[in-house]
């Protein structure tokens, strides 16, 4: 007999509907299986075979056709094992169909029976709702990932005899339920806040000019001055993300499978932060069967690179690209993939290659020519992408003993939010830019209005300091957000002058 089950399989950060059609005949016992399978497909026929055994029932003995519809779709993962192994059982008149037109159905299969969580499920389950199923079967640790999704049953199931017996009408499930917004609120505290942080407040307050208008940042300074420990506290001071934007960062890390085991959602901004060594593909995404990098899990949070210069410079040129598009495709010879990537860069790197250069109590050894080399790996286009230089400079004992907390980062938070809305306003009728790090150039003038001192003091820095006209652009779009967190309508003295120190270690000291 013919039987047909409903499933779904990733593609991008998307998934597609596909159809798996199992037909169990008569002739030669063989098993084929169909429709561009990949290995993992392949070999689910000996999974499903001894799980069937395992579970209690019989495996079909004649002539086996498993087919993946579509034909021209590359299928991949362990994820079709238990729909094919329900289609095997319906074929044999082992159990009821008439739930499996309305039922999208994934899952990997242990030997013993037992059903695995997969990747990928919250696409699947988007996508099944969007095709008018009213159910979804997946694994029990996927429950909550999946339940995230209105509009759509979840049932939970933790082995093959029990999704069976569901279908079959012999047992009832009930659909597993979640309050999100409970689950949003609960997962969206940070455990690192700058209130730990003492000291550094003129690297604080650049970060949060950067946090407010989107910018990029660059933190220089010596070893053990708090660089690392500033940046992993920076998400904790990011505007909360929105349901949407947690939906979509779900989606990549679900993809990825960085998920734990029953967490419904990524409620944080995340912080990626991946080790110097990493290749192209890591760092952008790739593989075999394309997979998200480095900058697409850090989606709608932070990039952070620490030891910038150690990164092979090819890595980050292959980073500018993405920088300014906001996306990241990688083209294959089956299929090209399109990953979101809208990221804050946070990068940060010693002065010189033993680290003391700026450093007044120790002695740098190193020559110019060391310091040359250090500095020039890194290239002048990828440093005129980021918007925000500042120094970070060893702490004095009489700061680290100080009782006294910093300012925590809910107060800091507040500001950042009262900035970013006016943003918002600012950019309600242009799609696409949200913040002022990604102002349009046309709008560059008409929107960073200077009074006349201000003008006066930025021209005498450009001649005098010898700023690019890139660098240029980058000093007024960050002293219109300076000029934002002070609800200013126009662009002050003060708050140029401030912006010019964030441009100090500029093109004439990098090259």
């Amino acid at each position: 007999m013919l039987s047909q089950i409903n499933s779904g399989a990733v593609s991008g950060i998307d998934a597609y509907a596909v159809e798996i059609e199992v037909n169990a005949g008569h002739g030669e016992p063989k098993v084929v299986v169909v429709g561009l399978p990949d290995a993992a497909v392949k070999e689910s026929a000996d999974r499903v075979w001894t799980a069937l055994i395992n579970s209690g029932f019989r495996p079909p003995m004649g002539h086996t056709t498993i087919n993946l519809a579509p034909a021209d779709m590359k299928k991949e993962g362990p994820s079709f094992d238990l729909p094919i192994a329900l289609g095997i059982i319906a074929a044999l008149d082992d159990m009821k169909a008439e739930l499996l037109p309305r039922i999208c159905i994934v899952g990997e299969l242990a030997l013993s029976g037992a059903v695995r969580r997969v990747r990928g499920v919250l696409p699947i389950t988007l996508m099944a709702r969007k095709a008018g199923m009213k159910a979804i079967m997946v694994p029990a640790e996927n429950a909550e990932e999946a339940a995230v999704v209105d509009g759509i049953k979840v049932f939970p199931v933790r082995n093959l005899r029990e999704a069976a017996d569901f279908l079959d009408q012999e047992i009832k499930l009930d659909p597993y339920r979640l309050d999100i917004q409970s689950v949003f609120e609960a997962n969206s505290l940070y455990e690192d806040d700058f209130s730990d942080v003492k000291g550094q407040e003129f690297a604080k307050r650049a970060i949060e000019v950067a946090v407010s208008g989107g910018h990029n940042l660059l933190m220089i300074g010596p070893p053990g001055t708090g660089k690392s420990m500033l940046a992993k506290r920076l998400p904790s001071i990011l505007p909360a993300m929105s349901l949407d934007e947690a939906l979509e960062t779900t989606k990549i890390h679900s993809i990825y499978g960085s998920l734990k085991s029953h967490q419904a959602l990524v409620a944080r901004r995340p912080f990626h932060s991946p080790h110097h060594t990493i290749s192209d593909a890591g760092l952008l995404g790739g593989g075999t069967h394309p997979m998200p990098g480095a900058v697409s899990l850090a989606h709608n949070g932070v990039l952070f690179l620490d030891e910038l210069p150690e990164f092979q410079r090819s890595v980050l040129e292959v980073m500018r690209q993405p920088l300014e598009d906001g996306e990241v495709t990688i083209a294959r010879a089956a299929a090209s993939v399109t990953y979101p990537c809208r990221f804050m860069l946070v990068a940060a790197m010693n002065p010189c290659p033993c680290g003391y250069q700026t450093d007044p109590k120790r002695e740098c050894r190193c020559s110019p020519t060391q310091i040359a080399r250090y500095r020039s790996r890194i290239s002048g286009p990828l440093l005129d992408r980021i918007d925000i230089h500042v120094e970070v400079p060893a702490i004095a004992y009489e700061q680290l003993a100080k009782l006294d907390k910093g300012e925590p980062s809910s107060n800091i938070r507040k500001r950042v939010v009262r900035a970013r809305k006016i943003q918002q306003e600012r950019y309600k009728d242009q799609p696409g830019t949200h913040c002022n790090a990604n102002m349009r150039s046309k709008s560059l003038h008409q929107i960073c209005k200077m009074e006349p001192e201000a003008d006066q003091i930025l021209r005498t820095a450009m001649t005098d300091l010898n700023f690019s006209a890139r660098a240029y652009d980058r000093i007024l779009k960050v002293a219109r957000t300076i000029a934002d967190l002070d609800a200013s309508g126009t662009i002050l003295p003060n708050h140029i002058a401030e912006a010019i120190q964030y441009r100090t270690l500029d093109r004439q000291l990098w090259v």
